[in-house]
């Protein structure tokens, strides 16, 4: 790709083409120039992104709010009221922390803010009672700063990639699928459809629940959510059990050459959601795991 020398600028481009002597022609040929210039820093002026693939980089937590007894959201602050983090939808993060024998731990994370959102990113982490990265979080105190490293991950989401995408997530699985769909609701040019299957052990385990509701009700025709619970309350109209081969059929879309099944949960669940895909025909490059 052609770049300008980081030493030029549109102005001093401007001044040397007006210096040449300019017949009618010309004029309208310097015109389209001008006109080709002022568009190349336009689209070259967008906002760096702050992550760095090859070293940790630390962000301030900036906010911490409960959402669950095990579950908070964390709001990090980027360099700049006007930076973005740069992370790629389809891609996620690295965070390393201290785990309770204080040795270090590393563990992916999506951030369920887009690079739409600017001067912050966040995360909704669920803290496992034994989890070591789980230590780290439930014990991080606004100011404290996490050390961050991306992107990381092998999709990269382009609009009109597939026609629909079925999703398969299990607990804190969910975070993936939740930025890849909101990068499509929130895009009124993508016209991709999403129908979401999302398993939890008990109602209060459900994360994002009043987000993926939302979406539902604002997108009734570009995205379906199904929820399945292993202990459902009395009054349920959603799933029971775990996730079968009859609920994938019912609630995803049939197998395609253009529609992908993406999967993200714990490795027992990824395991048997793919026997189940296989069983029902869904070819290799029809499937995707986190």
């Amino acid at each position: 790709m052609f770049k300008l020398p980081p030493n030029v600028t549109f102005e001093s481009l401007k001044m040397e083409l007006m210096q040449i002597p300019q017949t009618d022609l010309l004029r309208m040929a310097v015109a389209l120039v001008l006109v080709a210039i002022a568009a190349y820093f336009h689209y070259n002026k967008k906002p760096k992104g702050s992550l760095n693939p090859e070293k940790f980089i630390d962000f301030k937590l900036v906010k911490k709010t409960q959402l669950s007894h095990n579950t908070a959201k964390f709001k990090f602050a980027l360099p700049k009221p006007t930076s973005v983090l740069g992370l790629p939808v389809g891609q996620h993060i690295i965070c390393r922390g201290i785990d309770s024998q204080g040795e270090e731990v590393i563990r992916p994370y999506t951030p369920v803010t887009l690079d739409s959102h600017v001067g912050y990113f966040e995360l909704v982490v669920k803290m496992y009672p034994k989890g070591r990265m789980s230590h780290h979080f439930r014990e991080m105190r606004e100011g404290d700063y996490l050390p961050v490293q991306g992107p990381k991950g092998r999709l990269i989401y382009k609009p009109g990639q597939a026609r629909a995408f079925g999703m398969l997530a299990g607990g804190s699985g969910i975070t993936p699928m939740f930025q890849l769909t909101r990068a499509i609701l929130e895009n009124p040019k993508d016209k991709t459809n999403v129908h979401l299957i999302y398993a939890n052990v008990t109602l209060e385990d459900i994360l994002l629940k009043e987000e993926l509701d939302a979406f539902a009700k604002k997108f009734p025709n570009q995205f379906k959510v199904y929820y399945v619970l292993n202990q459902p309350p009395f009054a349920w109209n959603g799933g029971s059990g775990f996730i079968s081969k009859e609920i994938i059929q019912s609630h995803c879309p049939a197998p395609a050459s253009d529609i992908q099944i993406l999967r993200c949960g714990p490795p027992a669940m990824n395991k048997a959601m793919k026997a189940h895909l296989d069983a029902l025909g869904y070819q290799s490059e029809m499937q995707f795991e986190f």
